[in-house]
C-alpha cells in the first residue's frame, strides 16, 4: 500500500510530514512524500514558516504522481492560496481516497494557514475530501461558527459537508462520563464514535488519527470501521506518547499488529452483547488470542487486568499485552498444543441455562472434574493445564467448550475457543 502525505515539515517528528512517514510505516504502507512547507518548532515553541516555491511543489507533486501508484492521500499543512491551487490541480481528477487534515494551527501556537487562503480552502480543498477530519476548534473557523446547543456538530458537520466533503467527522465534539465523542455525518447517516477519555496535552495526535482513517479506509473501504480503527489507534499513541523534548510529549503510534488489532475489534464486540454482564464469573473474564504456534503464554495476547463487571455495566480494567493473561492463556496453550488452528479463548460464568445451550446448537463439548485433581498439581497450582489436558487426552476433535463444574472454593468455569477472536464472538452469540 503506497499512501502520500502531502503537508508541513515538522523538525521535532511530533506533526505534520514525518508523523505520517512513522504512523504509515507502523501500519506496514509505505510513504510517499509532498512537502508544502518547512517551519521552525520543538516541543515548547513554535518560530518561522516558510512555504516551499511554486516551481518545487509542482516537480515534487509530478516527480511522485509519475512514478509510483498511490492508494490513498492526505492532505495536511497548505499554507497560502498559491499552494492550495496547486495542489488542487494536481488531485482533482483522481479517483482514489484522500483525507483532509484542515490543520490551521499548531499545539504550540504557530498558525498554519494564512487567514487569507481559508477561502481558498474551503472551495478548493475540501472538495476533494472522501473524508475531512476537523477537530472542534477546526470546525469552528471553517464555519465560522461555535458548536452549542444551538448550533449542534451535526448542523455543523452539514456546512462542511455542503463546502463539498464527502463525508465529515469533527473529532473531541463533546466529553461524557470519561468518554470522548467524535460526530460522524456520511452522506446518508450520523453517528458518534465514542471511546475512553485521556486527559493528557499531547503533539501529533490529530495526524496520527487522520493518517491512520487513510491507512483504515484504503484497506477496508467501511468508513465506520475506518473511524473506529483510527480511534483505536489515537487513543493507544496518546497512551505511549513520551517526553522527548522539554515541552509537549509527543504522540507514537503503535507497530502494526494484526493480532491486536483483531482482538481488541472483537472485545469491543463482546462488551455491546446485551446483558453480558449477567455471564461474567466472579474471578471475571479474560479474552486471548495467539500467535501462530505459541511456546508460552508470552506469546498470547491478553488483557493485562480483566473484562469486569460493575453492576449491569462491562468494563475493560487494563489494556492488551503479550502474557497479559494467565488462566485463559494456559487453557489456550494446552489445547493449541494438540489443536493448532485453536488461536482464542475466553471464559464465561458457568450457568446450567448455558450448557443446555451448547448442547443444542451442537457444539463439541469437554468437560473435567476438579474434584479429581491430584494434590501434587494443585501444589503446583498448574490446575488449568491438568485440567484441559483431562478434559482433550482422547478427542478427536477440537474443543468449541470445555467447561467444570468446580470445586471447594473453586468457581466453576466454560471457556468457549474458536480458532479466530470474531469466530468466538459468534459462537458466544449462539448459547447466552
Amino acid at each position: 500500500m503506497n499512501l502520500l502525505s502531502i503537508g508541513g515539515s515538522d523538525p521535532s517528528s511530533g506533526a505534520g510530514i514525518q508523523s505520517d512517514i512513522k504512523t504509515f510505516s507502523a501500519l506496514d504502507a509505505y510513504s510517499l512524500t509532498i512537502i508544502t512547507s518547512v517551519t521552525g518548532q520543538n516541543t515548547s515553541n513554535f518560530g518561522m514558516i516558510e512555504p516551499v516555491s511554486k516551481n518545487i511543489l509542482k516537480n515534487q507533486l509530478e516527480s511522485v504522481m509519475s512514478d509510483f501508484k498511490i492508494d490513498g492521500i492526505k492532505i495536511g499543512m497548505v499554507y497560502n492560496s498559491e499552494i492550495i491551487k496547486i495542489v488542487h490541480k494536481y488531485l482533482k481528477k483522481l479517483k482514489i481516497p484522500i483525507i483532509v487534515d484542515p490543520v490551521i494551527k499548531s499545539t504550540t501556537g504557530g498558525m498554519l494557514i494564512k487567514k487569507s487562503a481559508i477561502s481558498d480552502f474551503k472551495k478548493f480543498i475540501i472538495p476533494l475530501a472522501t473524508i475531512i477530519t476537523p477537530n472542534k476548534f477546526e470546525a469552528e473557523i471553517l464555519t465560522k461558527t461555535k458548536i452549542n446547543s444551538k448550533n449542534t456538530p451535526e448542523k455543523i458537520a452539514k456546512i462542511i459537508q455542503k463546502m463539498g466533503a464527502k463525508n465529515v467527522v469533527i473529532t473531541g465534539v463533546e466529553n461524557k462520563n470519561k468518554q470522548v465523542l467524535d460526530f460522524v455525518l456520511e452522506k446518508n447517516k450520523k453517528y458518534y464514535i465514542t471511546d475512553e477519555k485521556i486527559s493528557k496535552i499531547n503533539r501529533g495526535s490529530g495526524s496520527i488519527h487522520s493518517a491512520a482513517v487513510l491507512y483504515a479506509i484504503v484497506k477496508n473501504k467501511n468508513i465506520k470501521e475506518s473511524l473506529k480503527f483510527a480511534k483505536k489507534t489515537t487513543l493507544n499513541s496518546i497512551k505511549n506518547s513520551k517526553k522527548i523534548g522539554k515541552g509537549i510529549i509527543i504522540t507514537i503510534a503503535e507497530r502494526h499488529d494484526e493480532t491486536k488489532i483483531k482482538l481488541s475489534n472483537a472485545i469491543n464486540e463482546f462488551i455491546k452483547i446485551k446483558n453480558i454482564y449477567e455471564n461474567i464469573p466472579e474471578c471475571q473474564t479474560n479474552f486471548v488470542y495467539s500467535k501462530e504456534k505459541p511456546k508460552s503464554i508470552k506469546e498470547i495476547l491478553g488483557i493485562s487486568g480483566r473484562i469486569v463487571k460493575s453492576g449491569k455495566e462491562v468494563i475493560i480494567a487494563g489494556n492488551l499485552s503479550y502474557g497479559g493473561s494467565k488462566h485463559v492463556a494456559t487453557a489456550l496453550l494446552t489445547v493449541n498444543k494438540k489443536y493448532s488452528k485453536i488461536k482464542s479463548a475466553i471464559n464465561l460464568k458457568y450457568k446450567e441455562e448455558t450448557i443446555f445451550k451448547i448442547k443444542k446448537v451442537k457444539l463439541t463439548t469437554y468437560d473435567y472434574d476438579r474434584t479429581q485433581e491430584p494434590q501434587n498439581v494443585k501444589n503446583k497450582g498448574s490446575t488449568i493445564e491438568w485440567g484441559i489436558k483431562n478434559a482433550i487426552k482422547n478427542s478427536r476433535k477440537p474443543p468449541d467448550i470445555i467447561y467444570h463444574k468446580g470445586d471447594f472454593g473453586k468457581e466453576p468455569m466454560i471457556i468457549v475457543f474458536a480458532e479466530t477472536p470474531d469466530m468466538l464472538i459468534k459462537k458466544i452469540m449462539k448459547i447466552i
